[in-house]
């Protein structure tokens, strides 16, 4: 069967790496170059083969049909612009490309629950970050629906494993900083992310302001987001608005018992539970969301993207 090329630029990160080892093990790609400036002429062992980074300079852009960019935010834009040049679809991982990031050029945001159709057809994606994949995929149902009080602040309090901060190193992730230890960081509603996560509540035009506030966890993979809503009114069966969008979704699980971490990992898969929240005034529900930051967090939906903007079946060499 005939494998289509694809590449990866930044293959040596946390994301980077997870791209090249699902890549290497589908059924219908095949790994044309994989770039690391630092590690360039390194090997690399993955599941299903070995990988030699070679220097992004050196990236044969033409060799691919699709490339992957998982490049520092700032530095990818050029990239993708260069991949497009040389005629390859491209699925952008970095902010530059993202919603609410000031691109000069608007694409595609490739959540794909949300946008299947616009990514399908795309020649750039702009692949979601981790922290807003988790709350947004968590609060579509509601936006969605205008299920959410007019004006309300929806509070999101999401934590996650410490390669969300990526692969260089710095003392606040050293082993002895992070272990035995749960921090928030930052705070006072400044995350970079929540640009992203405003832009889809704005393209959605609805009334509600985002609190959000994320912690580092003394694990290496895996977001858990704690969400609040303030709803319009109750809602007799609150899993419903959730059953009925993702009905038949292959890598969203709505589930009665409150999701964790182990459940998600190393899975493409968002997990979602949903409970009312008594003894308030305001009708009122709490959203639990656990995904995977470096599979449907990062790596996995940009595959999920990939495959689709490749007359693919979407699910094609992911993991469930």
């Amino acid at each position: 069967m005939h494998k289509i090329p694809v590449g990866v630029l930044g293959a040596s990160g946390y994301a980077g790496r997870e791209l090249s080892a699902f890549i290497a093990q589908h059924p219908r790609l095949t790994l044309a170059f994989a770039t690391a400036n630092a590690q360039r002429g390194e090997t690399l062992e993955l599941p299903g083969g070995a990988v030699t980074f070679i220097a992004t300079d050196d990236a044969p852009l033409a060799s691919a049909e699709l490339v992957f960019s998982s490049l520092p935010h700032g530095a990818s834009a050029e990239w993708v612009a260069r991949a497009r040049a040389a005629g390859a679809r491209v699925v952008d991982l970095s902010t530059d490309l993202r919603i609410g990031n000031g691109a000069a050029e608007a694409v595609p945001y490739g959540l794909t629950e949300w946008t299947r159709e616009a990514v399908r057809s795309a020649r750039v994606v702009a692949n979601p970050g981790c922290y807003p994949t988790s709350a947004l995929l968590a609060l579509l149902p509601l936006l969605e629906r205008d299920l959410i009080a007019s004006g309300a602040t929806v509070s999101i309090s999401s934590a996650s494993g410490v390669t969300g901060a990526g692969l260089s190193p710095r003392l606040d992730l050293l082993f002895g900083e992070v272990t035995e230890n749960y921090r928030a960081y930052g705070v006072g509603n400044s995350h970079r992310h929540l640009n992203e996560m405003r832009a889809a509540v704005q393209l959605l035009a609805r009334d509600v302001d985002l609190l959000f506030t994320p912690h580092l966890l003394p694990i290496a993979r895996g977001i858990l987001s704690t969400i609040t809503v303030p709803l319009r009114a109750p809602l007799a069966d609150p899993l419903e608005p959730w059953r009925t969008r993702y009905a038949g979704e292959p890598f969203i699980e709505v589930v009665d018992a409150l999701p964790e971490l182990r459940q998600v990992q190393r899975r493409n898969v968002a997990r979602i539970a949903v409970r009312r929240v008594e003894h308030v005034r305001t009708p009122t529900l709490q959203i639990f969301s656990a995904i995977d930051n470096l599979v449907k967090g990062a790596a996995g939906q940009a595959l999920q993207n990939a495959n689709l903007m490749l007359g693919l079946d979407e699910t094609l060499g992911l993991p469930r």
